[in-house]
C-alpha cells in the first residue's frame, strides 16, 4: 500500500480476502437480448444461484423463480421495463439459490448495442453483497488495514453515493468500489475521485438517475481525469 492510501493490485487482492473472510467476492456477468428475451450467464452468476457451470440455461421464468417472494414483483417490473422501454436491467434484490440460501445481490446494467449502435439488450454484472460475518470483517479491517479503512474523504463520498443509489451499507459500497478497481486496473482513490466528479452533472428522476449511475459506474475509468 502506498502512503497516499491508494490500492496496489496486491493490496486489492488482500482487501478482497479480508472483506470476504477468506472467500472470493461473488461477481459475475450477464447479457440479455430484448427481442427473444434470451439470457446469458457467466459461470459466476450461475454459481450465485447454486448451479454448477454449464448445467442450466437461464430464462426469465427461471430468474423470477429464484427471486425472493417479496422482491419478485419488483424484478419482474424491471425486466418488463427493460424490454418495453429499452432500459438497462438493474436492481437490488434478494435471490434464493437451489438450496434455499438467501443472497443479497446488486445488478449493475448498461445498454448493449449492435454494430449500428442500436440498443438490442442489456449487459452488466451481478454482485453478491450478502452481509455475513460483518462484525468479524469489521474487526479484521480495524486491526489489519487501518490506513485503508480510514481512506481519504473522496472514497467516503463515493461510498456514500453507492449507498444512496443502491441502498447498501458502507462496507458493501467499498466492496463495489474494490471490484471496479480490480476489473479496470484503476486505483480505488482515482476511481472514487472520478466517480464523485462525474456525479455533479447527473440529475433527473429516480429510475433515470439509477440507469445513468449504472452506466457511470461501468465506464468511469474510461473518462478523462478531473483535476
Amino acid at each position: 500500500m502506498t502512503h497516499s492510501g491508494e490500492l496496489s493490485p496486491e493490496d486489492a487482492q488482500t482487501l478482497e480476502r479480508v472483506i470476504g473472510s477468506g472467500h472470493p467476492q461473488s461477481v459475475g456477468s450477464f447479457r440479455f437480448w430484448y427481442d427473444d428475451q434470451q439470457w446469458e450467464w457467466s459461470d459466476e452468476v450461475a454459481a450465485i444461484h447454486g448451479y454448477a457451470p454449464g448445467t442450466v440455461t437461464p430464462t426469465t421464468e427461471l430468474l423470477l423463480r429464484h427471486k425472493h417472494p417479496e422482491d419478485r414483483a419488483q424484478v419482474a417490473i424491471s425486466i418488463a421495463r427493460a424490454v418495453e422501454d429499452g432500459e438497462p436491467f438493474c436492481s437490488r434484490h434478494r435471490i434464493l439459490d437451489v438450496d434455499g440460501a438467501e443472497h443479497h445481490v446488486i445488478v449493475v446494467g448498461d445498454h448493449m448495442v449492435d454494430e449500428k449502435n442500436t440498443v438490442i439488450g442489456t449487459s452488466g454484472f451481478y454482485i453478491d453483497v450478502t452481509d455475513t460475518l460483518a462484525e468479524h470483517r469489521q474487526e479484521t479491517l480495524d486491526d489489519t488495514l487501518p490506513e485503508l479503512y480510514r481512506a481519504r474523504a473522496v472514497i467516503e463520498q463515493a461510498k456514500g453515493a453507492l449507498m444512496l443509489v443502491y441502498g447498501i451499507n458502507s462496507e458493501q459500497a467499498f466492496r463495489v468500489l474494490t471490484w471496479r478497481s480490480q476489473e479496470t486496473n484503476t486505483k480505488v482513490r482515482t476511481l472514487a475521485g472520478q466517480l464523485v466528479a462525474e456525479l455533479t452533472v447527473m440529475g433527473g428522476a429516480a429510475v433515470e438517475l439509477r440507469t445513468r449511475f449504472d452506466h457511470l459506474l461501468l465506464t468511469v475509468h474510461q473518462r478523462p481525469e478531473h483535476t
